[in-house]
Order: structure tokens, then C-alpha cells, then sequence
């Protein structure tokens, strides 16, 4: 794109949309978030039990909050959502037992369930008003840059305010999500999605754009590649760097005491890899290729994981490089889903491919906590690294799951 193409994008709109993406406040309690469980007398197996409610709330909710995203607007699909995740957090700061944080996973789910769709599809309506869809995964990748660099001083925060209390992130984060509301009032729906006709849009017809979308013969292979294999590993990954970091640090002389403010240090750490690597997510598209990049990471990020095994040391790095590269990993895969759906249901379709994720991490997650609790976190990571070597080998085997071309033609809407 020329710098004069480039001058046409609506500036304030994006602007906005960084402002929004600096308030997501999730790295105030992610350093301590796990050590805040297992300091309510939680299992690891509660733990997966937990992840598991997340997930099974995200697969029965989020193409009915994808549709609802669909119908009453983008950004009031995202006021909800917000406000929903807002309040959850403070809640959890009080909570005191499993059944309790149970019902509040359930709601905070629901809080990222309806943010979960609308959040890019807003983003890829609001691009195409000026022809600039193609823009999608540069400006995403530098929102979620924006974000990523909010959360290296949260990181360090949380990890201090987890030392004096590990409830304190959580209300902290709660107040910086708040202010994402004022934001998301002052911007405004985007003229593609305005003229987009609501009103056929039933939800039966949204099942059926799932339908379409996930058997198109250029996305289903991506989908069981990526969504079902690759981002649930991922996201053991995320559920298990606290534990994992905190064996290794503690076997390398590290008193305990210190734990926690070293993990808003690693956590800081993280979030600056995800935010140069996520700046960067255009130029990965338009010199590495989405198919390059696409075929290379999984097998990479598996054998890492089951190295990091036989060396536990390697914990360190291997979990920051994966976590710090998730980011942008998932604004890219967007991308190509965004590319080859309509902006009618285009809410409805990315809510789906979270309720699809969602759906098949929860067997990773209930297995890798039955593993922890009888070995360790670190053998459930090795053998799910084992598992994405050997499950995207088949999918490659079966059909290639990205496309040849490096950039799809963007539909004219």
C-alpha cells in the first residue's frame, strides 16, 4: 500500500481502537493468576476443571453472542462484554471457593464471548469503508502491540501487587477494563456493517455461515489445523507457565518468596516479544507468508516443548517464545479467516472458530491437569507437544491447510 493509499485509512477509528486495546488489563493478574487458585487450595485438576467451564461456556455461547454481535452492532456487542468482564474480575478478587470461581468462569466467558468476534469484526468493516482490508493484520498486529506494551508495566505491577495480596491484580485490572467503556462509546459502527441487511440475518442462517465457512474446501484444514490443534496447545501453554516457572526458578536457588515479583518481570518479558512480534504481524504476512509461517511454527513450538522436558531450563525461554509469538499467531489466522468471509455473519463466523477452539482444548485441558497432579506440568506440555508434532503432520498429510498465495483477493464489499 502507498503512503498516499495508506493516508485514506480512518485514522480516528484506529486510534480508538489502540486506545480500546490498551485497556485490556489482562497482564495486571495473568503473572499471579494461577498461584491465586492454587492459594485457594485448588488441584491442578480443579484447575483444568476451570479452564474446561471457561471453554464449554465459549462453545454454547459464542454463536449466540456472535449472532447477538451480529444484530445489535459491533460495538455494543463490545459495551456488554466489557462491562460483563469488569465486574467478573472484581468478583473474583473476593472469591473464596471452587464452586464460586466456577460460576464466575462462566461469566467472565461470557464477557469474552461477546468481545470475541465483534472485536475483529468491527476492526475489518471498519477497514473495507476505506478499501483498506488488506490493513487488517498490520493494524491488528500493532493493536495488539499497543496492548501487549500496556501489559509490560501491568506484568510488573501485578507481579508486586501479588506479593502484598494475590486478589489485589484482579481489582486493579478491573478498573483499567472499565475505562474501555468511554472508549468503545465514542466510536461508531462502521458504514460496511450499516449496510449490511440485519434483518435476514436469523440464526439459523447464522449456523448455516458457519456451516459454509468451516467445510470451504480453503478453510477447513486451517481450522482442525490451527484452531484445533495449535491454539490449544497454546493455551496449555498459558495455563501452565506459572507453575512451570516457578519450579524451575526455585530449583535454581531462587527463594519462593520471590516468586511472584519475578513473574511480573518474566510476564513482562513476554508481553515485549508479543508486542514487537504482533507490530510486525503485516510484515510476517507480506515477507514470511502466512503459509510459511503457518507450516514452520507448530512443528517448531512442539519439538520445543518436548525438549524442554529432557532440559527443564529451557522452560524459561521455550515458554516466553511461545506465549510472546501467540498474539500475533492469532491475528494472523484472523486474517485468514476474515478474508474469506462475508461481512454478513462475519461476528457470527470468528465467534465460531473461538467456540471451535474452545470445544476441542477442553480434553488437552482435563488430561494435561490429570497429568500434572500425577507427575508434573512439565511432562503434560511434553506430551502435548508430542501431540501437535504428530496431529499436524496427519492434517498436512490430509491437505494442505494454508493457502499457496500469500494473500487471498480481499472480496469487494
Amino acid at each position: 500500500m502507498t503512503e498516499r493509499e495508506w493516508s485514506r485509512l480512518p485514522d480516528s477509528a484506529v486510534v480508538r481502537y489502540y486506545l480500546y486495546k490498551a485497556t485490556k488489563a489482562v497482564e495486571f493478574y495473568r503473572p499471579v493468576m494461577y498461584l491465586y487458585f492454587l492459594s485457594q487450595g485448588l488441584s491442578f485438576t480443579q484447575i483444568a476443571l476451570l479452564e474446561a467451564t471457561y471453554n464449554v461456556t465459549t462453545v454454547l455461547g459464542e454463536v449466540p453472542t456472535g449472532y447477538i454481535g451480529d444484530r445489535i452492532g459491533r460495538r455494543n456487542s463490545l459495551l456488554v462484554g466489557t462491562g460483563l468482564i469488569a465486574a467478573t474480575l472484581v468478583a473474583i478478587g473476593f472469591a473464596g471457593s471452587f464452586p464460586a470461581l466456577v460460576a464466575l468462569y462462566v461469566c467472565w466467558s461470557m464477557g469474552y464471548n461477546f468481545r470475541s468476534g465483534s472485536e475483529d469484526a468491527w476492526l475489518y468493516d471498519t477497514l473495507t469503508d476505506d478499501r483498506s482490508a488488506d490493513e487488517f493484520s498490520r493494524v491488528r498486529g500493532r493493536g495488539e502491540s499497543v496492548s501487549l506494551l500496556t501489559g509490560v508495566g501491568a506484568a510488573v505491577v501485578g507481579g508486586y501487587l501479588g506479593n502484598l495480596d494475590l486478589a489485589y491484580p484482579f481489582f486493579v485490572a478491573a478498573g483499567v477494563t472499565a475505562l474501555g467503556l468511554p472508549v468503545l462509546l465514542s466510536v461508531s459502527e462502521s458504514d460496511t456493517y450499516e449496510e449490511t441487511d440485519r434483518d435476514d440475518l436469523s440464526l439459523r442462517r447464522s449456523v448455516g455461515i458457519v456451516r459454509e465457512t468451516v467445510t470451504n474446501r480453503r478453510i477447513r484444514a486451517f481450522v482442525v489445523y490451527y484452531y484445533v490443534l495449535f491454539a490449544a496447545v497454546l493455551y496449555l501453554v498459558f495455563m501452565f507457565v506459572q507453575p512451570v516457572f516457578e519450579s524451575v526458578v526455585v530449583d535454581l536457588g531462587v527463594a519462593s518468596g520471590r516468586v511472584e515479583s519475578l513473574l511480573g518481570w518474566y510476564y513482562a518479558a513476554i508481553s515485549l516479544v508479543g508486542a514487537g512480534v504482533s507490530y510486525y504481524a503485516g510484515a510476517i504476512r507480506d515477507r514470511i507468508g502466512l503459509r510459511t509461517w503457518f507450516l514452520v511454527l507448530p512443528f517448531a513450538v512442539g519439538a520445543a516443548l518436548v525438549g524442554m522436558y529432557a532440559v527443564p531450563v529451557l522452560a524459561l525461554p521455550v515458554l516466553l517464545l511461545a506465549r510472546g509469538i501467540a498474539d500475533a499467531t492469532r491475528a494472523l489466522a484472523s486474517q485468514y479467516v476474515n478474508d474469506r468471509t462475508e461481512s454478513l455473519g462475519r461476528a457470527t463466523v470468528l465467534s465460531s472458530m473461538a467456540m471451535v477452539s474452545g470445544l476441542t482444548v477442553i480434553p488437552f485441558q482435563l488430561a494435561s491437569g490429570a497429568v500434572s497432579d500425577f507427575s508434573s506440568p512439565l511432562l503434560a506440555l511434553a506430551i502435548a507437544g508430542g501431540v501437535l508434532i504428530v496431529g499436524s503432520l496427519a492434517v498436512v498429510a490430509w491437505e494442505v491447510p494454508v493457502a499457496a498465495e500469500q494473500r487471498a483477493k480481499i472480496r469487494e464489499l
